[in-house]
C-alpha cells in the first residue's frame, strides 16, 4: 500500500467518524426540539382551560345557581327593572324612587312570540333585546337575576318601547294597539274664583279621559298574523274610559296610554270650542 493510499484511507475513515458524530448530534437535537415543543404546548394549553375556567360566567336565579342564562319562551320578556330618573334644573339625571309605577325596564331577553291557539301562526314579539319598556304596576313576575332586580312579563304588558336612557317624546312609540294620548294641561281649574288653589289630592277622583292623540301603535294583530290599524289618527281629539288609561310622564307634560278598544269616541274641535265656550260664560260675574 503506498502512502499516497494509506493517507487517503486515514481521511476517509476520520470524515466519516465526524460525519456520524455529526448525524447523532443532530437527531439528537432534533428529538430535543420535539420534546420542548410538545412540552410548550402542552403548558400552553393548561393555562389557556385555567384561563378559560377562571373566567367563566356563572348565572344565579333568586340566589341559586343556574346552569346557562334565562331563554324567554314564547311572547315572555325579561326585564331589569330601571331606576325613574329626574332631570334637575340643570340636567342632572337623579334616580328618583318616590315615583309610582308604570315600571320602565331594560329589555336582557325576549321570547320569538306566541302561537295563536286556532290557526298556529306565530305572532311575532314587537319587544326586542336591548329596547327599554314601560309596563303595568302589578304585570308580570318578580325575580332577583344576576343579583338585579329583574321582572319577567308578556309583551302585551308593555306598553311604550323606547331606545335611550330616558323616555322622550320623539323615541318613544306605542306597542301595538295602544296609542298616546296627550292630556289637557290646565292648572286654573284648580283655582277657586277668590283665587284659593285647591290641592290636586282633592281632584284625584277627577280622572282626565280626554286629551289629543300624539302617536299610534301598529295595530292589533288579528289570528291571521295581519294588523289591524287604529280607528283614531293622529292629532284627533278622544274621549276615552274612565281609569283606563296609564298616566305617564314624558318631557314634564302628562300623558296616558290608552288601548284602543277603550276609546269611546272621537271630539271635533267645534265641540271643545262650544265647551270652553260654555266654561267663560260659566266664569264670568
Amino acid at each position: 500500500m503506498t502512502v499516497g493510499n494509506k493517507f487517503t484511507m486515514k481521511t476517509t475513515i476520520i470524515f466519516g467518524i465526524f460525519f456520524c458524530q455529526l448525524m447523532t448530534s443532530a437527531v439528537a437535537f432534533s428529538v430535543t426540539s420535539a420534546t420542548r415543543t410538545k412540552t410548550t404546548k402542552t403548558t400552553l394549553a393548561a393555562e389557556t382551560t385555567s384561563t378559560s375556567s377562571s373566567i367563566e360566567t356563572t348565572y344565579t336565579l333568586d340566589g341559586d345557581e343556574i346552569r346557562g342564562p334565562i331563554t324567554p319562551l314564547r311572547n315572555f320578556v325579561l326585564v331589569k327593572v330601571k331606576d325613574t330618573l329626574t332631570a334637575t334644573s340643570g340636567g342632572i339625571l337623579l334616580p328618583d324612587q318616590s315615583k309610582e309605577r308604570p315600571t320602565e325596564g331594560l329589555v336582557i331577553a325576549a321570547g320569538p312570540g306566541k302561537i295563536h291557539p286556532f290557526t298556529a301562526i306565530r305572532i311575532d314579539n314587537p319587544i326586542k333585546e336591548g329596547m327599554s319598556v314601560l309596563y303595568g304596576k302589578y304585570d308580570g313576575k318578580a325575580i332577583v337575576y344576576n343579583d338585579d332586580s329583574c321582572q319577567m312579563i308578556r309583551d302585551d304588558d308593555c306598553l311604550l318601547y323606547y331606545n335611550g336612557i330616558t323616555m322622550k317624546l320623539d323615541n318613544v312609540f306605542p306597542v301595538r294597539d295602544y296609542v298616546l294620548v296627550a292630556l289637557d294641561e290646565d292648572p286654573e281649574s284648580l283655582a277657586t274664583k277668590s283665587g284659593v288653589v285647591i290641592a290636586s289630592q282633592v281632584v284625584a277622583d277627577d280622572v282626565p279621559c280626554e286629551g289629543t292623540v300624539v302617536k299610534l301603535g301598529e295595530g292589533r294583530m288579528n289570528s291571521s298574523g295581519k294588523l289591524s290599524p287604529s280607528p283614531a289618527k293622529v292629532g284627533e281629539r278622544i274621549k276615552f274610559k274612565d281609569y283606563a288609561g296609564n298616566d305617564v310622564n314624558i318631557n314634564g307634560k302628562p300623558y296616558s296610554v290608552v288601548k284602543n278598544v277603550n276609546i269611546l269616541c272621537s271630539l271635533s274641535e267645534e265641540i271643545k270650542a262650544m265647551r270652553d265656550a260654555a266654561g267663560d260664560d260659566d266664569a264670568a260675574p
